[in-house]
């Protein structure tokens, strides 16, 4: 299907997205929209012929776990509520622990990379199988960007996305951002996992800014997209006429004119562009290619030992254990900083009281509490435990603001305040646990 230029939809922004000219579709994080009505905007957007496609952050198709039924379930709900041509996802893990280490669940909230092994792509292509099953659309998945790589890795991501496509027939989502970032942060020739992917099964690309820091590249999706990030794009473009090309952007919101005027831009590097050259018979088949036979489940030995892989490095990114042999541990802590860095901007947001009832403390007590708490739920369930664990500390010291948090925390939970004999027996069960 031929989606055009498109943007991502996102509620900041949506005025300024029914706006802008031009827009043949947009792109709305499927776990921000309800499973059984839209918002006003989209609804508008439909009406006027605008193609929506969900995109999903949540599955963690790359984890050890075979994929969750409810979740697929809500993403195969929003597919149909949008009337959407497809569904994307991630090639990434997002939790670990549970019942194959049997030890507690770890949430990163934030999208971290598989390693590029045998055994790893096993897992994702069961995983991915299973999802293409329970959803009612055809399913496309998306590179990440990444600050670490994994030691030992078998192929590199041209050679794992094409193994990817062959075994199960999905479609690649390209983030050409992604690509860029993995050339800064990781030494990955961009022109060269184009050179090794099957750029005809791709559905469409994604197109980010973001920014450099100390030599690290950080996918932000809150600046303007960089000329480095056109210029993959315009690889790309080289190689194949991608059926859709969208901007991101998920803070920081710029004035509609300078989402127009990225989209300009976009579209003037796509025209720009060498045009791809006659790919062949074979290479354009790739676009109707079939999967490869069902190689059977994926033996429990294989996910056992992914699962302890990924536990111990999510484990070490935001628990403190001591980092699995072989990664680079300054970059471990550079991970390790962006992922606690995320969950104060993220708790910020769907719990704008917390900050301002903390005021200039709010981050730094976040930062010390997600030093010795991992998250092992939602978001919402970390601001929860975050102004508890402030009231249970004493804080805050002003007694106004004191009385404050604890009326939004009595608000939410439906219970009282922990008292002393409670923090006791809670810190009594910390250190059995820690034993």
């Amino acid at each position: 299907m031929e989606l055009g230029i498109g943007i991502g939809w996102r509620p900041e922004i949506a005025a300024e997205v029914e706006s802008l000219s031009g827009i043949d579709w947009v792109e709305a994080v499927a776990e921000n929209l309800c499973a059984d009505h839209l918002p006003d905007s989209l609804v508008r957007l439909r009406e006027r012929g605008v193609t929506v496609v969900p995109h999903g952050v949540a599955l963690g198709l790359g984890g050890a776990d075979r994929p969750d039924p409810d979740r697929l379930a809500g993403l195969a709900a929003r597919a149909g509520l949008l009337g959407a041509p497809l569904v994307t996802e991630h090639i990434a893990f997002v939790r670990a622990g549970g019942p194959l280490t049997a030890s507690p669940r770890l949430e990163a909230g934030h999208l971290l990379p598989v390693p590029r092994t045998w055994d790893a792509l096993d897992v994702l292509c069961e995983n991915v199988r299973i999802a293409q099953d329970s959803l009612p659309v055809p399913l496309a998945l998306e590179n990440i960007a990444a600050l670490i790589t994994w030691p030992g890795e078998e192929l590199t991501e041209g050679q794992f996305l094409a193994e990817l496509v062959e075994r199960t027939g999905v479609r690649l989502l390209i983030d050409v951002a992604n690509l860029h970032t993995n050339h800064v942060n990781l030494g990955q020739d961009p022109a060269k996992a184009l050179d090794e992917l099957p750029v005809e099964a791709i559905a469409y690309v994604h197109v980010a800014g973001g920014v450099e820091k100390n030599g690290v590249w950080h996918d932000t999706h809150a600046h303007p997209v960089s000329e480095p990030v056109l210029e993959v794009l315009a690889e790309l473009r080289s190689r194949v006429d991608p059926p859709g090309v969208l901007l991101e952007r998920d803070d920081a919101f710029p004035p509609g004119t300078e989402l127009a005027g990225e989209l300009d831009a976009i579209r003037a590097t796509l025209r720009k562009a060498a045009p791809p050259a006659d790919p062949g018979p074979d290479r354009a088949a790739a676009r109707k290619a079939v999967p490869s036979a069902d190689p059977g489940p994926v033996p429990a030995g294989t996910r056992d030992r992914t699962a302890v892989a990924q536990t111990a490095l999510l484990s070490a990114l935001v628990a403190g254990t001591p980092a699995p042999e072989g990664f680079d541990h300054r970059r471990l802590r550079v991970q390790s900083r962006a992922l606690a860095a995320k969950r104060a901007d993220v708790v910020a947001k769907v719990a704008p009281e917390l900050p301002e009832i903390l005021g200039d403390g709010y981050r730094a007590a976040f930062l010390a509490y997600a030093g010795s708490r991992p998250m092992s739920g939602g978001y919402r369930r970390d601001a929860l435990d975050f102004a508890e664990h402030v009231l249970i500390a004493g804080g805050p010291a002003d007694p106004v603001a004191r009385r404050r948090l604890t009326y939004w925390w009595q608000d939410r939970s439906g219970v009282r305040p922990p008292r002393r004999t409670t923090r006791l027996v809670r810190a009594a069960r910390a250190v059995l646990v820690g034993k």
